[in-house]
C-alpha cells in the first residue's frame, strides 16, 4: 500500500449558500493552494466575493475554486473567567 493519500476535492456550496460562512480552496497562479474562509457575500458573474473575519473582502473566479464547503458559524470570543478577590 502506498503511502500518499488521495483527497477528494468537492465544491458543495451554490448561490444558494450566500449568507453562510463557507471555507473555500482556490489554485493560485504559482500552481499552489490558498484557503479562504469567511462569510459568502456574494455570487454574480462567475465571482465569490467572501467576507473574511477581519472585515477584508476577498473576490474570488469561480474558474480557480477547486474546493469549497459550508462551515459552522464562528464560535463567539472566549471570555476570561471571572476571578472573586
Amino acid at each position: 500500500m502506498s503511502g500518499r493519500f488521495a483527497a477528494r476535492l468537492v465544491v458543495s456550496i451554490s448561490g444558494a449558500d450566500v449568507g453562510r460562512r463557507i471555507s473555500l480552496r482556490r489554485r493560485l497562479p504559482t500552481g499552489g493552494y490558498s484557503d479562504v474562509v469567511g462569510v459568502l457575500e456574494s455570487w454574480s458573474g462567475g465571482v465569490l466575493t467572501v467576507r473574511r473575519r477581519d472585515g477584508e473582502l476577498v473576490e474570488i473566479p469561480e474558474k480557480i475554486m477547486v474546493a469549497a464547503k459550508v462551515v459552522p458559524p464562528q464560535p463567539p470570543p472566549r471570555r476570561r473567567p471571572r476571578r472573586d478577590d
